[in-house]
């Protein structure tokens, strides 16, 4: 476990954004829920092409948070690959392919109206 930045909120979002964006993440959305939710301070909402490219993202991205930060994140949807949430204690990420994104429409419960 090496430990190379301090743990803040915002360097775990940093890392997010770094990892799905590695990895060819579509569409990815940061939603700020500070004074919103205490659930967590960000929300991360990113699309693969594919089950395999979803499934890809979210193992690399939760190996990378264990390098960088000595972080164990909570994942659940690994197996099927439509939707993997990965629950990184001050940030959510959630990674969707296309039609299951479009589905449940995320961004629009906790983006401002007129933003999602």
């Amino acid at each position: 476990m090496r430990q190379t930045r301090d743990l803040t909120s915002d360097t775990l979002l940093d890392q997010v954004i770094d990892s799905l964006t590695q990895d060819k993440a579509e569409e990815v959305v940061q939603i700020d829920l500070r004074g919103k939710t205490q659930m967590a301070d960000h929300m991360v909402i990113a699309s693969g092409r594919s089950s395999r490219q979803v499934t890809a993202m979210a193992e690399k991205l939760t190996d990378r948070l264990k390098q960088v930060f000595g972080l164990s994140a909570r994942v659940e949807g690994r197996d099927t690959g439509d939707w993997v949430l990965i629950d990184a204690g001050d940030v959510i990420v959630h990674i969707f392919r296309p039609e299951v994104r479009e589905f449940y429409q995320l961004e629009k419960m906790w983006l401002p109206a007129g933003q999602a």
